[in-house]
């Protein structure tokens, strides 16, 4: 059996000033982010972003006060980048520029826990994870999320290195607060935290999480408030946790190989930091204070971040869990994606612990994920990527003139706006241009069949199967078209669910 005395140790802090963490690693990963724009077009949670930051800031409060209040910060910035352009690959670029920086910390914290080489496998396996290739090319705040964690441990080691050194404090406070303000279930990983919280350092820590954390209360209170938003989270079972390694990753057979390699990794890096504990402890039976001693003692104090990394890793979906039981149903994977540095930092201390051929193995690691995850980032690139097809929908539309269109859901109105051509049917339910102050929807007229009189063909489009339209009263506007005096005529639906269904009903 390997002992700790044959793993690599961790580099020294001497060597820590001499060695800077790789400036391409952002580079990458931003670019691998930011291929998955691809051909995927926005789906409805990118839609909801561009029709927050369309309004103006007072559209953008009265909208806070009644859902989507813990995006606001987000819609803020969103609300100013999009004065220069409305177009896909500019909507998407900040997250992608958030993965950058994501993957730059990584190596940093991964060069600061062990050495650079663990620094660099770690963005390396970040970068070409499915899930980051997902969320470094969508509009929303996800991205932003998992940097500003990634610099909250990041920003956390530095302080506690230097405990008396006020501005790392100061820091680490302002990261706890991107972290709050990013997205609210993101701060399921503050708890980790407390594993650093040392005797001589606790008080800075609990100062700076108190005074960071002003945000998350802020925007928990309005997301409480707000509940009724989300009502269409199911409840879930302990059952989801099997699935957490392809949430995490974004595939399934590379995310149960990271899982294990994380795992791995906690353990060496326990065991690194134990028979450093040990050295430390003979150097000073014997009265010992050369450098080398001292830097022993540094690395002893390594186990308590083994609890900070996993905490990191396993806390949020158990957290998460949790507070769905306890208060309402919150369980959602994409809330969970800021575990994803987590796993792939574990596994890059994995794999550089390796008493030799660590370079081999990790790019074999980086290699392998490559093949086994190119099914899942072909996918996500795909124009139905995102499961919300609207170009798809509108090339189905065969429009003639006179033609009507009813949207089964009011909200994907802003979709249809945004890729729509002049060659589209009369949206003859529309009362206004502007979507509804309270929500995403836009104020309709009620009264289809009035809507409808004199139109012999419509087209109706909802989110969702054909059967969730078509047998019962899961889409009440089709009910209504029906009874306006129309037959189904022909029905298509997107790949993948929930998808679109486009269907044409012709009068009788």
């Amino acid at each position: 059996m390997t002992t700790a005395a044959t793993l690599a140790p961790p580099v020294r802090p001497a060597e820590r000033r001499r060695t800077s963490t790789p400036w391409w690693m952002a580079l990458l990963a931003g670019a691998a982010a930011f291929s998955g724009t691809g051909a995927a077009t926005l789906n409805g949670d990118e839609l909801a972003t561009v029709s927050a930051a369309r309004r103006s800031l007072a559209g953008m409060w009265e909208l806070a006060q009644h859902i989507d209040g813990h995006f606001l910060p987000y819609y803020l910035f969103m609300h100013v980048w999009v004065k220069a352009g409305m177009a896909e690959l500019w909507l998407r670029l900040p997250s992608a520029l958030a993965i950058g920086v994501a993957a730059w910390l990584l190596a940093d914290l991964g060069r600061r826990l062990h050495s650079t080489r663990a620094g660099v496998i770690a963005a390396g396996v970040f970068a070409i994870l499915p899930s980051v290739s997902y969320f470094g090319a969508f509009a929303r705040s996800y991205a932003f999320a998992a940097a500003a964690v990634v610099l909250s441990f990041w920003a956390l080691h530095r302080a506690v290195e230097r405990p008396g050194a006020a501005g790392r404090w100061v820091l680490y406070g302002v990261a706890v607060a991107l972290v709050c303000s990013t997205h609210l279930f993101a701060v399921l990983v503050l708890p980790a935290h407390l594993a650093l919280a040392r005797r001589g350092a606790l008080p800075r820590v609990f100062a700076a999480l108190a005074v960071g954390c002003v945000p998350a209360a802020v925007l928990g209170l309005i997301g409480y408030g707000e509940r009724h938003a989300i009502s269409w989270i199911p409840q879930r079972g302990p059952e989801v946790w099997l699935k957490f390694p392809k949430m995490a990753a974004g595939t399934t057979a590379f995310g149960v190989v990271l899982f294990t390699l994380a795992l791995a990794g906690a353990v060496l890096l326990w065991r690194v930091a134990g028979a450093a504990a040990a050295r430390s402890a003979a150097a000073e039976a014997a009265a010992v204070h050369e450098a080398t001693d001292r830097s022993a003692v540094r690395e002893a104090a390594g186990r308590p971040w083994v609890f900070a990394l996993l905490g990191w890793l396993v806390l949020p979906p158990l957290l998460l869990l949790a507070v769905s039981h306890l208060v309402t149903p919150v369980y959602v994977d994409r809330y969970l994606f800021v575990t994803a540095p987590a796993l792939a930092l574990l596994a890059g201390l994995a794999v550089a612990a390796l008493p030799r051929f660590h370079v081999v193995a990790g790019t074999a690691l980086v290699v392998l994920g490559c093949v086994l995850s190119f099914p899942d980032h072909v996918d996500i690139r795909e124009e139905n990527g995102r499961f919300e097809n609207i170009p798809w929908a509108l090339r189905v539309i065969k429009a003639e003139p006179e033609d009507a269109i009813v949207y089964g859901q009011s909200q994907l109105r802003t979709g249809f706006d945004y890729y729509a051509d002049s060659l589209m049917p009369v949206d003859v339910l529309r009362s206004g241009d502007e979507p509804s102050p309270d929500g995403f929807g836009h104020p309709e007229r009620s009264d289809v069949s009035a809507a409808l009189e004199g139109r012999e063909r419509v087209w109706v489009v909802w989110r969702g199967s054909k059967k969730s339209g078509l047998e019962g009263d899961g889409i009440p506007r089709v009910g209504e078209v029906e009874r306006a005096g129309f037959e189904l005529s022909l029905a298509k639906h997107s790949a993948d669910l929930p998808g679109l269904t486009v269907a044409l009903f012709t009068r009788k």
